[in-house]
């Protein structure tokens, strides 16, 4: 029986890679929506996603020349995790815009009602229907007739000159009841509790004493359906509330895009002429996120039973929480910058001279121009196609939502992270790459054709070709063309160009193209373009590799770059 060997070395990097996913998983699928939670509105949430992948962009190649130059990976490594926490907690105590809860007080079937402004949709109703539940709402009205509170409501206080100019009482919302008016939507009012103690029993008349109110619901469904922004969209660029959103996720996407490059740095030295193990370590983060994001919806939602508002608590403080015991094990890490460059910059800018290695950035672009279209508008497409199935469709979505996360990490990524180092060492670096072009094509046109979304689940386990084995293979050779000394800086620029250049642009376009041409043909398009952008690479790798003469391999320029390196080392420290 064969004895199982395990690398000690390589378990604190292994447990890094699983609680810093485990400590992003339950924040980052939730930011966006927690940002609406704070009053923006989705306008503002896109322009702040717009910003985040430049400010990853810049940041990645600026601290991993930083780390070459100055020998401190390690110590940006571990100051990125500390800073990622602190500006999670930040961003969840981030001050709320002014919002305002206001309806108006309308007459019907001679009962009392309010109506809010709310754009109704065909599912709207069904989904205040489908329970009958009697929310409490605490509602102040501006007085409009006291003669009707004085003489037919019995309060004396209004009856004296010097009166209230509103009005405070309770009232119970039976949410089943509600009705369509005027494409808004008009909620009954029972059990209206006044200031005395007494239960208003007399029937509404066109004579309101009470105009525009001031609401809030212990129901989290109505508070939704009746909450408004008080500050107009072009406004909340000047507010305070918004420039500390911003900084602190800017904060956020860059000690994470920092973490995530010169992790991968460290990782591929403890590797040294093992990299086609990377896989193995990186696995382990696929499980930490697939395991963490689906606890944390549950709790999430658990948490938030009788609430107004979703509570994020636990998803913030637990994130926070894994990456501070994932400070506390990268201390375990043991690793030292031995390999030094006399000159970063044109190390890698001579790389830039190599054809192959324009090849490999232009393929980090379009594959993160695939992932860009994946990551803003998949779940759209999901909830679209839910929404054509019925209101009934609807009702599990998030559920689905969940489910397809799960699959992407644990049945997807996972495997494919363990398998693609003998994947890569069997067909190379540049079949993977034509591999993945051609997943990703399969992939968007079984999404485009697919119309009901439960049918996605087993598409999802393509995850770990089209993401999984691209994330291996994209920082193995990242680090295999890296002249010595520029690791950091070749996985910063490596990933800056998929997240800055390819995510960025490809969510643009892809925004372009669903509003335009919907969600189906908008993924259809974009795997067209992943199978031709295929052939293409297959034809200029067949042709690069016949023309020697016109091309040389990158182990060349390396040894080229590392002989003159050794000279002027020579030179300035001779023996």
């Amino acid at each position: 029986m064969k004895q199982l060997l395990i690398n000690k070395e390589l378990l604190p990097m292994k447990a890094h890679y699983f609680l810093f996913n485990a400590g992003t998983g339950p924040v980052t699928p939730y930011l966006s929506t927690y940002a609406r939670q704070l009053g923006f509105s989705s306008v503002v949430v896109g322009f702040v996603y717009t910003i985040l992948p430049i400010s990853g962009m810049l940041a990645k190649p600026l601290f991993g020349s930083i780390a070459d130059r100055f020998h401190c990976q390690k110590m940006l490594f571990l100051a990125s995790q500390i800073l990622l926490a602190a500006a999670f907690l930040a961003v969840f105590y981030s001050p709320k815009i002014e919002s305002t809860k206001q309806v108006q007080l309308r007459c019907y079937n001679n009962s009392y009602n309010f109506l809010s402004n709310y754009s109704i949709t065909n599912c709207t109703l069904d989904d205040l229907r489908k329970e009958q539940i009697w929310n409490k709402c605490e509602m102040s009205c501006q007085v409009s007739s006291t003669t009707t509170l004085c003489n037919e409501w019995n309060l004396i206080e209004y009856c004296q000159e010097n009166h209230s100019d509103t009005l405070s009482f309770t009232a119970f919302i039976p949410t089943h009841e509600t009705q369509p008016l005027d494409d808004s939507l008009l909620f009954k009012m029972e059990n209206i509790t006044l200031p005395n103690g007494h239960i208003l029993t007399q029937s509404c008349t066109t004579n309101l004493p009470l105009t525009a109110c001031q609401i809030n619901c212990q129901g989290y469904t109505v508070n939704d359906y009746i909450t408004e922004t008080s500050v107009n969209n072009d406004d909340v660029y000047g507010l305070y509330q918004f420039w500390c959103f911003l900084i602190f996720m800017i904060l956020a996407w860059i000690a994470q895009a920092v973490v995530v490059s010169i992790g991968d740095t460290i990782c591929f030295e403890l590797l040294g002429d093992k990299p086609n193990r990377y896989g193995y370590q990186r696995l382990w983060g696929s499980l930490g996120w697939g395991i963490v994001s689906a606890m944390t919806g549950v709790l999430i939602d658990a948490s938030s039973q009788g609430t107004s508002q979703k509570n994020y608590t636990s998803a913030f403080y637990m994130g926070a929480a894994f990456l501070f015991l994932d400070f506390f094990v990268s201390t375990r890490i043991k690793y030292s910058h031995k390999k030094v460059s006399t000159n970063i910059f044109r190390d890698v800018t001579m790389l830039l001279l190599d054809v192959r290695i324009l090849v490999f950035i232009v393929w980090c672009v379009i594959v993160g121009m695939c992932t860009g279209l994946m990551w803003q508008f998949q779940f759209w497409l999901i909830e679209d196609l839910a929404s054509d199935q019925g209101c009934s469709g609807t009702t599990y979505v998030k559920t689905l939502e969940g489910l397809i996360q799960g699959i992407q990490t644990i049945l997807g990524e996972a495997p494919f992270f363990f398998l693609s180092g003998k994947i890569i060492q069997k067909i190379s670096h540049v079949h993977t790459m034509s591999l993945v072009l051609f997943a990703i094509g399969i992939r968007f046109i079984l999404y485009s054709v697919v119309s009901n979304p439960w049918y996605f689940l087993p598409i999802e386990v393509s995850n770990g070709l089209t993401f999984g084995l691209f994330f291996a293979c994209m920082a193995s050779y990242a680090s295999k063309i890296a002249p010595s000394g520029t690791e950091a800086t070749m996985q910063g620029m490596v990933g800056a160009l998929f997240e800055g250049v390819g995510v960025s642009s490809g969510s643009a376009l892809a925004g372009f193209l669903y509003q335009t041409y919907g969600g189906p043909l908008t993924f259809r398009y974009f795997g067209f373009g992943a199978l031709v952008t295929c052939a293409i690479h297959i034809i200029i790798q067949y042709l690069l590799k016949g023309s020697q003469n016109e091309y040389s391999i990158p182990e060349e320029n390396i040894e080229r770059i590392q002989r003159e390196d050794e000279k002027e080392l020579t030179y300035l420290y001779p023996r």
